[in-house]
């Protein structure tokens, strides 16, 4: 018990207890977590925590790898909404934490770009709080704190790469003038 989990669609927890319950006329072993981003319990039963997805929150040194993940070019998506939605969808569900960063870091490139639709804002959203449940824990910080350091990091790496791609224009642009 007090063990911090990932539960892959509502972000980390902590376990609040392990019990034994008749259900349906089986005795099955229970997980009740705690989850802290939207104050919800969930109750899994133990010989299906790994088909869920359930597993322990990152170690403090893996954030580092996590945060490279975020500040990385971004991947090719697909460019139809409904195919660009599902794939993100099915990273989420994974549970893995690097997917769960792919997908933070691509919507964010993607709303800096382009914009995000409404479907894609609500997943934005619920990623980032996702991965910041997680930070949470692996960082020792508060829950706003957590969700405020992420925002700020995306808030940076977005600039850079606005700064980087002006850069790269107007180098374009001294190129084009030198041609003619």
């Amino acid at each position: 018990m007090g063990d911090k989990v990932v539960y892959p669609h509502h972000g980390a927890g902590t376990i609040l207890k392990r019990e034994d319950e008749e259900v349906l006329g089986q005795r099955r072993e229970y997980l009740t977590i705690q989850i802290l981003y939207n104050n919800m319990t969930v109750r899994v039963p133990c010989e299906n925590a790994d088909r869920a997805g359930l597993r322990r929150v990152i170690s403090e040194e893996a954030v580092d790898d996590v945060l490279a993940v975020l500040s990385d070019s971004g991947t090719q998506m697909p460019k139809n909404w409904n195919r660009r939605f599902k794939h993100n969808r099915d990273k989420i569900k994974t549970g893995d934490i690097f997917e769960l960063a792919e997908v933070v870091r691509n919507l964010s490139i993607r709303d800096l770009d382009k914009g995000l639709s409404t479907g894609e804002k609500q997943m934005y959203g619920r990623a980032k709080k996702i991965l910041a449940s997680e930070l949470m824990y692996a960082r020792n910080m508060g829950e706003d704190e957590a969700l405020e350091f992420l925002e700020s990091l995306l808030l940076e790496i977005g600039g850079k790469r606005l700064a980087e791609e002006k850069a790269a224009d107007i180098k374009e642009a001294e190129k084009e003038a030198l041609v003619e």
